[in-house]
Order: C-alpha cells, then sequence, then structure tokens
C-alpha cells in the first residue's frame, strides 16, 4: 500500500498557497498523497482537505495511507468535474486549489498499466482504466496520417511521420500490445538523442497519454470552471511537466478577469531537488489568487 511517489516543489507550494488553520483546500491529483499530507497540515484539524483523482487505483492505495487525517477527503474524479463534487459535499467554495499534472511514479511501477517505456504489460496509458479507449486500441486503428499528426501536436515529435510508418508496417505483422513492443519501434525509427538521460520513446508515449486521456482539453475546460469555485484572495496552485500544459495555464492565467497572476515567471526546482528527485526538472509551478470583487 506504501507510495513511491516523492511530490515535487512541495515547499514552494506550501509557502505560495499561503494558507491558514481552518481554511478548505483542494487537491486535484492525489496520486501518492504527499502533497495532500502536507496541506493537511497547514490547514490542521480545523480545517479540510478534498483530495480528488480520476486513478481509482490511486485513490485507493492512498486513502488507505492517510486514514489518520480525519481532516482529508479522498474522491475518486477527475478535477475537472469539481464544481460537481464539491456540490455534492456541500461546499461552496475552497480557499485554495492545487493541481500536480504529472505522472506518478507509482503509475509508471504498475507494468499493468503502460506507463513505463520497459513495461511487459498491456499498452493502456489511461489514468482511469475504467474509462476510454486504451492506447494499443488506439494506434491499431488509427491511419498513419492521423497518427503522425497526433504524435507531432501531443508530443512535439518531429520524427512522427517516421514513427507512424513504422507503427502502421508493424501492426501489419502482429498487434502492437505492450509498451515495451511500442517503444522498441519508434527507438528503431528516430536517431539516438543527445541527451541520454531522455529515452527517445518519451514524446511519443506523452502523446498518447495526452490523447487516450484527453488531457489538455480537460485542462483548459477545468481553468475556465475552477476560479469560480475560489473564495476571494484563493490561490490556484499548478505543477506542469511539459510545455503544451505549461502554455494553457501560462495563457489562462494572463487572460483571465478573475484571476491575479502570482508568480510572473514559473518557480522550478532547485539544484538540490533537482538532483535528489530528477523528476522535478521539468516541472514548472504557476500560481493564480482570485480577486476580491470591487
Amino acid at each position: 500500500m506504501s507510495t513511491q511517489h516523492v511530490p515535487v516543489l512541495s515547499a514552494e507550494v506550501i509557502e505560495l498557497l499561503a494558507l491558514s488553520p481552518g481554511v478548505t483546500v483542494v487537491d486535484g491529483t492525489l496520486g501518492g498523497g504527499g502533497h495532500t499530507r502536507l496541506l493537511a497540515a497547514e490547514v490542521g484539524s480545523t480545517g479540510r482537505v478534498i483530495a480528488l483523482d480520476r486513478d481509482p487505483v490511486a485513490v485507493e492505495r492512498t486513502a488507505a495511507t492517510l486514514v489518520d487525517l480525519a481532516n482529508v477527503t479522498c474522491v475518486h474524479a477527475s478535477y475537472v468535474d469539481l464544481p460537481e463534487v464539491l456540490a455534492e459535499l456541500g461546499v461552496a467554495v475552497v480557499d485554495g486549489m492545487l493541481l500536480d499534472l504529472g505522472l506518478s511514479s507509482d503509475q509508471l511501477a504498475d507494468a499493468t498499466r503502460g506507463f513505463s517505456f520497459h513495461a511487459d504489460g498491456p499498452l493502456d496509458l489511461r489514468f482511469d482504466p475504467t474509462v476510454g479507449e486504451p492506447a494499443a486500441k488506439l494506434i491499431a486503428r488509427l491511419s498513419a496520417e492521423h497518427l503522425a499528426n497526433l504524435i507531432y501536436q501531443y508530443g512535439e515529435e518531429r520524427h512522427s511521420r517516421r514513427i507512424a510508418r513504422r507503427i502502421v508496417e508493424r501492426r501489419r505483422e502482429r498487434p502492437i500490445e505492450t509498451a515495451e513492443d511500442l517503444a522498441d519501434i519508434v527507438r528503431r525509427s528516430v536517431p539516438k538523442p543527445k541527451n541520454h538521460r531522455i529515452d527517445a520513446a518519451t514524446r511519443t508515449f506523452q502523446a498518447l497519454r495526452i490523447a487516450v486521456n484527453d488531457e489538455l482539453a480537460g485542462l483548459q475546460h477545468a481553468l475556465e470552471r475552477m476560479p469560480a469555485m475560489l473564495a476571494p484572495s484563493g490561490r490556484l496552485a499548478i505543477i506542469s511537466f511539459h510545455s503544451l500544459e505549461d502554455r494553457i495555464v501560462k495563457q489562462t492565467f494572463r487572460d483571465s478577469s478573475v484571476l491575479s497572476i502570482v508568480t510572473r515567471k514559473p518557480v522550478q526546482a532547485s539544484v538540490g531537488e533537482q538532483a535528489d528527485n530528477p523528476r522535478s526538472r521539468s516541472a514548472k509551478l504557476r500560481v493564480a489568487e482570485r480577486l476580491v470583487p470591487q
């Protein structure tokens, strides 16, 4: 039941959310519960943390590790559905919100989910395995052109056409069913990256994961809905891990008529944190505050 996940930018999140004892805060991406536990400590026994995750495995596992915290409520739901979740709980507005948009180490470690390039389990990539279409079915039915466009748009992969052609050639021989299978095809299709810390399959897997989970549209929709759930002076903190997410957050904060930007530039992990937790290298934290009505 223990988690392998180490939350990123924890100190910065706590400082910038500026929570007080007794307030209510939302953790829209429960994951391994690292941020949730820190938020619970900030709001104290008189406050409340409402933690959501669309991954039912994460909710079940992490809720069991947080049973000692009476001020935490765990819910299996997407942060996109936050207004409905709050309404069901009888909560009108909250004083803070956090979204950590990254993939958790627990999901990577689960060979049955397909998130790890080296997993010999099914190529799924869904955060909620009960909803939508797994990645294996997606790449089995899309044309080479559609695959190439998807990999280029969501993965920013300049070798997308070559990868798509190889996928189509391979599936004529036999289905592509495992993450390891797909990763091998991609690695054989593109030059070896100069930065050896990054696997050649990274961008393609990112693209397929975004597609099967409809991540970017979901984030955009959530950002349109969330400000109305924030109390005046309440803050929204979002940690993104690639440029597509960060661009949406940056533009939404900039264009909002009800939010004031707190972080003029994205906050990034310290050199020490990056050394201790390599996953934090690509993390960017942006924070905005709900304006007080005039």
